[in-house]
């Protein structure tokens, strides 16, 4: 049975592709600012073959980006701004730490370490109100226009490969 494909992407599917993009986007940056001071031939290689396959993922993804779902009265038009960078990467940061506390939680048995796990859950959770808050209030996370956020990560994976 052949299958009909839509010519686009669900809207699940395109928030999970910019997701996953902008995160490798930002990981690939890090990587290559860091990658000259690395004095081990082996972690050398390691981050070299990172940036490599980094560089591939980014490319196989944005070919997705015309397929991706879109408002279509809507223009896509994203400032560049030089704390982006930074704003992605704190925020990025900071769900992977929410994401790691939630999960600490449901594995511990000790109480008294839970509680720690849960209010440094509940500051982190302020904290990223905070970011999102601030790179929104910025224009660096266009969060209610997804076509201006599909293009600001087509952007920063070009910049990410180009560096």
């Amino acid at each position: 049975m052949n299958e009909e494909r839509p010519a686009h992407l669900a809207w699940h599917e395109t928030l999970e592709l910019h997701e996953i993009t902008a995160m490798q986007s930002t990981a690939l940056m890090k990587l290559k600012l860091f990658v000259g001071s690395i004095k081990d031939s082996t972690l050398m290689h390691l981050y070299r073959q990172n940036i490599a396959d980094f560089e591939v993922n980014l490319r196989e993804l944005v070919r997705f980006y015309p397929k991706a779902a879109r408002f279509e009265s809507e223009e896509a038009m994203v400032r560049e701004v030089d704390d982006s960078f930074f704003a992605a990467e704190l925020l990025s940061c900071i769900k992977a730490l929410i994401k790691s506390l939630a999960a600490a939680i449901t594995e511990t048995a000790t109480a008294s370490l839970k509680e720690v796990f849960i209010k440094q859950l509940h500051k982190s959770i302020q904290s990223h109100t905070k970011i999102f808050n601030y790179m929104h209030r910025n224009g660096l996370y266009p969060a209610y226009d997804l076509p201006k956020l599909l293009e600001a990560d087509q952007r920063r994976a070009a910049k990410a490969i180009e560096m």
